[in-house]
Formats: structure tokens, sequence, C-alpha cells
């Protein structure tokens, strides 16, 4: 049977880019999840999408997103009520960004927080053979930030452990989503680095940032972050246009991978990285460290290249816009 399909769980949202005088603004389809899928999908990777969706504009706006890239929906929530969330992000003179809250919401949550378990569980025979076919599972750490969500996700991710399935989670943390949720109560911030540290015993591929790994576990070692985790999992660390740090199949290395170019936008760089590096690694059974640094080298090209234009999904390169990049 062909295990290659990547499944994604999360939040599909809108990035609403508010310019530096902050009188205009322009949104893009986006939400970390979302924006691994569709990159995958330009990648040529079947793939597949699980969240919750807002039955309005924006929500039809992914739909036909994930029609025209051939993602599967077989297990996407559409929600009559919630809205899709939009985000506001501000960016800085280099391109980087920052959020500084959510767009006005007549109700008390956002769709993106509601994905429902009781429609996962009745829609099992369509997850099964989801899970059947696939060989990733890729989420984040934002769905914990509401109690319907959280719950949704551990259900997914303890359902995923009758499957021969990897589950790579991107830590992801954003606070504004947690010191926002009108269900959980961890504004304390050791509160929400507990709650996160707990969730990470799913994984076996360890994604995050410098800033994170030093928040989270006080170290930036690949290795040291991967024994302390119940599965000894592969683990990435990223640190903007410096090297990245990673341990995966056992072996350590620091790839210096930088690229000349102007930086538009960083929003989605990182999830591009990510799907770019699974991309790769979905086809490579116990790599060496030769090729764990042509996959490294393969997922900066897609982060790059993602930062040459604006908003996480439109730039994100095709697999042959990539191989063309890096003269393979």
């Amino acid at each position: 049977m062909n295990h290659s399909k990547v499944v994604c769980i999360g939040e599909a949202l809108i990035d609403r880019i508010i310019n530096k005088s902050g009188n205009e603004s322009i949104n893009y389809l986006g939400g970390a999840p979302a924006n691994v899928v569709c990159a995958l999908s330009k990648l040529n990777i079947q793939s597949s999408f699980i969240g919750n969706l807002g039955d309005d504009f924006y929500g039809s706006k992914f739909l036909e997103l994930f029609q025209d890239l051939a993602i599967d929906t077989s297990v996407l929530q559409v929600d009559k009520k919630f809205k899709t969330r939009i985000v506001e992000v501000c960016i800085d003179k280099d391109g980087d960004r920052s959020f500084s809250g959510f767009a006005k919401n007549n109700y008390d949550f956002f769709a993106d927080e509601v994905l429902e378990k009781s429609l996962l569980e009745n829609n099992i025979a369509s997850l099964h053979k989801l899970f059947t076919d696939s060989k990733f599972i890729v989420t984040g750490t934002i769905l914990l930030a509401s109690t319907k969500s959280s719950e949704s996700i551990y259900f997914l991710l303890n359902y995923a452990r009758k499957f021969d399935l990897k589950v790579v989670i991107d830590l992801n943390w954003r606070e504004v989503f947690w010191v926002n949720s009108n269900t959980k109560n961890c504004t304390n911030r050791e509160d929400q680095i507990s709650e996160i540290r707990s969730f990470l015993s799913f994984a076996d591929i360890l994604k995050l940032s410098k800033e994170e790994a030093e928040m989270f576990f006080d170290n930036n070692n690949p290795l040291l972050i991967s024994n302390v985790l119940p599965k000894s999992p592969d683990v990435v660390i990223t640190n903007g246009g410096y090297p990245i740090k990673w341990f995966i199949n056992g072996c350590e290395g620091i790839s210096d991978v930088s690229y000349a170019g102007k930086i538009i936008d960083t929003t989605g760089a990182g999830d591009a990285f990510l799907a770019g590096l699974i991309a790769q690694m979905v086809y490579l059974e116990k790599p060496n460290k030769s090729k764990i640094e042509k996959a490294i080298k393969f997922a900066s090209a897609c982060g790059f290249l993602t930062c040459q234009g604006k908003g996480a999904i439109e730039p994100q390169p095709v697999y042959d816009r990539v191989q063309e990049f890096l003269n393979f």
C-alpha cells in the first residue's frame, strides 16, 4: 500500500497584513497547518486537511483553494455559526511580522476553535481510510488553546496510534491565541508551557524556533531536547536566516543555509520550510547525514522563496521552481 500522503490538522485563518502606518490592510489565506498543506501540494505530495472553517466568504475561499490544489477534505468541517478567524499581522521594514490580535467577532468563538470531536467520530470511516493511506500527520499547538479543539486534536492523535504514522509537531507558540481564549484559563505563561510540553509527548518529529527551544526546554540543543521527550523525536531548530540545528535519525548537524535576495514578507516561511522538509522525508528511509543535509537545504529554499512574495500561501514555490533555484 502507498503510504505517501500527509495529513495536516489545525487552523485555517486569515492573515490581515497591516502596513506600517496602520491605515491600510490586505487579507491573505493562512494559518500554519493550512499553509503547510498547500505547500505540500505544490511540492507534489498528496495531502489532506482536517480543521473547521467558517461557512462564510473566507471559508469558501479556502474550499476553492483546497480544490484547486487537489487537497483532500473528506474530514474537513464547515461551521454554520462561527466565523473564520482574522489575525491582524504587522510587518516591519525587514519583512518580519508580529501578531497584534484578532479582528472583531460577534461570537464568543472562531471556527478553528470549535473543531468538533463528535463529528470526527461520526466520520470515522473516512478518518480510518485517510490514516491508513498516510505516512505523516502534521499539527501545531494552537488547537490546545481552546477546550473543544484541544479535545479533538487529542482524539485524532490517540486514534493515530493504531496506524503506521509519524506525528510531526511544529511548536508554533503564539501567546495571543491563549490570552484571548474564552475556554482555557491558561493566561499564565508557565501553564501554557506545561500544557504544550505534555502534548509534545506525541511527537516523532519536532520543529521549533530557537526562541521556543529556549523557552520550553532552557536550551537550543536538538539532541538534549530529543532526550527529554518520551518518543525521542527528531528535532529541528530554526533561527531565521541563521544556521539550522538538527538531530534526525541519530545524526546531529548544523546547516548554514542562507540565500541572497530581498525579503518581502516572512509570514509562512517556517511553514514552507516544514513542508519542504516533509516532502523530502516522505521518500527517505533511514536517511544518512548527507541526505538529511540535502533535505534541509531543499526545505530552506522553500522558506526563502516564500519570503519573496506577500502572504503565506501564494508565493510558495512548486517543486520544479525549488529544483531550478537550487540548480540540482
